[in-house]
């Protein structure tokens, strides 16, 4: 039998707060010798229950990833947020569900996290439960930063924002996007500046429309220095469409159908329409200039 330390959340962003629980939670496992896992869902229950959309930090993919890459945690169960899980009364979900199908030795959660049927099961509650079932538990306090309680509701208005430095203070990372790389329209590698373009997923924010300094990271491992446009590129395309279209540092290779991550870190400008098509490559590399500048290693490090 697996067993296993459980964290529980939802993890959007997997910010500072979330990593204070993945970081007990490595630790616990580590102590007893069994697995760190979390268990979350696919999708956020707020929206599932009252049908409002919530545009999310992450995709489910995102969230994973950075769950095991930055804490360690090696199992990401994510289960679907359904009516069985709905309707699942809070006590069931602990005792059938995260004890009994999960092996849960001990489990990690919020000050404020809140699960079952109506979200009746509180963290009182559930350390009660976990005693009485023999189950390890620990609630994790709010964590702050000046004063500011890190949540995944104040890191959201600070993408949409484009303000990805404070963000990336609350988040403990760069704000990330991946994604497959997909045909774009080409009209970079006619000036001598081809891009990657990359879709928002749906259910996913879209930072601020404009200009960002970017770390694009490939799948072999190889990290890029880009400039990114988010927006509908006024110059070359008219539509509404939003794209995510990146200019790679001293690249020169094909992407397409591979899957980059691309690390938001600043904000460069907002889009703006050029005259010609000139102009558009006059600005993109002194952008890039300004991105090596404020990306290129200091003394080797990285």
């Amino acid at each position: 039998m697996k067993e296993r330390v459980i964290a529980l959340g939802f993890f959007d962003g997997v910010h500072l707060g979330h990593g204070a629980l993945l970081r007990r939670t490595a630790e616990e496992a580590a102590r007893r010798g069994c697995t760190p896992a979390v268990f979350t869902f696919d999708r956020a229950p707020k929206e599932a229950v009252t049908g409002v959309p919530c545009p999310l930090l992450n995709s489910p993919e995102d969230r994973r990833d950075l769950i095991r890459r930055l804490y360690g945690i090696e199992d990401v169960l994510m289960a679907p947020f359904d009516r069985e899980m709905m309707t699942t009364p809070w006590d069931a979900f602990v005792t059938e569900i995260l004890v009994k199908r999960y092996h849960a030795v001990h489990v990690v959660a919020g000050h404020d996290h809140h699960f079952g049927y109506k979200n009746q099961g509180s963290p009182e509650l559930l350390a009660e439960k976990c005693r009485e079932l023999g189950v390890g538990c620990d609630i994790i306090p709010k964590v702050e930063r000046a004063g500011i309680t890190v949540s995944s509701t104040y890191i959201r208005r600070l993408v949409e924002l484009g303000q990805m430095e404070r963000a990336a203070e609350f988040l403990g990372h760069p704000h990330v996007l991946s994604q497959t790389v997909r045909h774009g329209r080409r009209i970079g590698r006619t000036i001598g500046i081809p891009t990657i373009n990359l879709t928002v997923p749906p259910h996913v924010l879209t930072p601020s429309h404009g200009v960002y300094a970017a770390r694009a990271c490939l799948p072999d491992g190889q990290e890029l220095m880009g400039v990114t446009n988010v927006g509908t590129r006024p110059t070359v395309h008219n539509g509404s469409d939003v794209t995510v279209e990146t200019f790679l540092l001293d690249f020169d290779g094909d992407l397409y159908g591979q899957t980059v991550r691309l690390e938001f870190h600043s904000r460069l400008r907002d889009e703006i329409r050029f005259d010609s098509l000139d102009a558009l490559k006059a600005q993109i590399s002194a952008d890039a200039e300004t991105v090596r500048r404020l990306l290129s290693p200091v003394d080797g490090a990285k």
